[in-house]
């Protein structure tokens, strides 16, 4: 039986499924704000707030179209690198509670030097069908996907 290759990478694109879910929930949150007795200053506060975060979400997280979006995972024998177009490939190192599910993966990472986690959510119109599939088999059976940070550079 042979072993699977150490290199692996994919990139995906904005989804249009993560945007209509988001704008969803958004319309629902602003909704249950209209029909809220909050007083209107707080009621203010909190739509600048929704307004705030689809600004910053959107492009980000959702359509990938910031250069800091993270578009693309990469495994070699130095390890997992996340991919941006604002500083290239970056080492990081996966977290345990990243998610593969058929419709959906959540990559949890920490990248190298840093404490705090982040996320990306790939859901399967953002990569071609058997990318996504690859990608989630790799996340789900890769034997040192959780190794450390290894190696900057």
């Amino acid at each position: 039986m042979s072993s699977p290759s150490e290199f692996f990478e994919c990139r995906w694109q904005g989804s249009r499924l993560l945007l209509a879910a988001y704008l969803g929930c958004q319309v629902l949150a602003l909704l249950v704000l209209w029909l809220s007795a909050l007083p209107g200053w707080l009621g203010l506060c909190v739509l600048c707030a929704c307004i705030a975060h689809a600004c910053w979400a959107i492009p980000r997280r959702i359509l990938l179209t910031d250069a800091h979006a993270v578009t693309g995972l990469r495994r070699d024998p130095s390890g997992w690198r996340v991919f941006n177009r604002a500083q290239g490939w970056q080492p990081v190192r996966l977290c345990r509670d990243s998610v593969a599910l058929p419709g959906l993966v959540v990559l949890r990472f920490v990248r190298a030097g840093h404490w705090l986690g982040e996320s990306q959510c790939i859901p399967r119109d953002a990569l071609g069908p058997d990318l996504h599939r690859r990608l989630r088999v790799r996340l789900k059976y890769s034997r040192r996907r959780f190794d450390s940070c290894i190696k900057s550079g």
